[in-house]
């Protein structure tokens, strides 16, 4: 398609274009590049972050595995954790709750925690308030039913998140939880050998380490990975054990939980 353009119309386009150009030139000019990144900086002041990881001295990590679209491999990671005496974070959609309750069971009697991963896994920051409270709440009181367990931790779907998403969380006395390390075992092309070498160069103290239940190497993958870690001296513990509980805050730059001063 031709769009055809009068001669004035053109002319006042041109104009305001140059009155833009002529603007943003005034600012840099007036105002220096630290008053520029200062503006910049008190933008990011009211924006709310995730927990990625947490400020530990001592060599813990935590282990979680998110689980929303099968099951066929689950057991085998349960087996895997129990062999090495670890508890570990599974994050439960709730249809997934739903359609394999007692996996949730065998999972929560297995001595791990239950976090919530949404009710239908959408994307989060599109939701108004009320519709995040469903997908909170319906799962919540889902899998206090089938699990006995109180959830308060939730991991947003897609790792997608807004300050709405976090503000209403916050309501529900939930912490969002996102990870330091992403173990990419979703990924079709990450073999056995891919995800232990992805996790184990990456670790460090207080990493949050993020798995699938689902993923076809994962099962191969976690046993070596947990004996590697071992050997470096590492320790296990669920998120809710890694977490600091009082007087902390969250490191806006990287998402770092850390002890208040």
């Amino acid at each position: 398609m031709i769009i055809v353009l009068r001669k004035d119309a053109l002319i006042r386009i041109l104009a305001a274009v140059a009155g833009c150009v002529l603007i943003l030139g005034s600012l840099t000019y007036f105002y220096p590049g630290w008053a520029i990144r200062s503006i910049a900086t008190i933008a990011n002041i009211n924006r709310l972050v995730p927990i990625y990881n947490v400020e530990r001295t001592e060599k813990v990590v935590a282990l979680s595995f998110d689980a929303a679209w099968g099951a066929d491999f689950t057991e085998d990671l349960l087996e895997t954790l129990a062999r090495h005496e670890i508890r570990a974070t599974f994050f439960l959609v709730g249809f997934w709750v739903e359609r394999y309750p007692d996996m949730a069971k065998r999972i929560s009697s297995a001595g791990h925690e239950i976090g919530n991963h949404s009710s239908t896994h959408p994307h989060m920051p599109t939701l108004n308030v009320e519709q995040i409270t469903f997908e909170i709440s319906r799962t919540h009181d889902l899998i206090k039913e089938v699990t006995g367990q109180e959830a308060r931790l939730f991991r947003p779907p897609f790792g997608e998140y807004s300050n709405r998403v976090i503000e209403t969380l916050d309501s529900l006395n939930y912490l969002t939880i996102q990870w330091s390390i992403d173990s990419l075992d979703w990924q079709q092309n990450m073999t056995k050998d891919d995800i232990l070498r992805r996790v184990t160069t990456r670790i460090h103290p207080g990493a949050i380490v993020l798995f699938h239940n689902n993923a076809t190497y994962t099962p191969e993958a976690l046993g070596p990975i947990i004996v590697r870690l071992k050997q470096e001296g590492y320790s296990f513990v669920p998120i809710g054990e890694l977490l600091l509980t009082d007087n902390w805050y969250i490191d806006k730059s990287n998402g770092m939980q850390r002890p208040k001063q």
